[in-house]
């Protein structure tokens, strides 16, 4: 097996399958010496959003929010001018 340049490496068919990961599988990693243990993650004890999923709501509806305002009005929000 080779590394990428991002850092990955494709997991063999046959390590997925006994290990029961399949896509949208979460894994972790530990480090032991010089041995990297990569494993299927536990499954979320409490319910609720992921990472990634609290992400996208934030941003949901973001883009059309202030569709109104002119380019003036833009930059004092971003800018922080009252």
């Amino acid at each position: 097996m080779r590394i990428t340049e991002k850092g990955q490496v494709t997991i063999p068919k046959k390590v997925r399958d006994r290990a029961g990961i399949g896509p949208g599988s979460e894994v972790e990693f530990a480090v032991d010496g010089e041995v990297i243990i990569l494993r299927k993650a536990p499954a979320r004890k409490k319910p609720g959003m992921s990472r990634g999923e609290k992400i996208v709501a934030g941003l949901r509806g973001t883009a059309t929010a202030n569709r109104g305002l002119s380019t003036d009005e833009i930059m004092k929000l971003l800018r922080g001018d009252d």
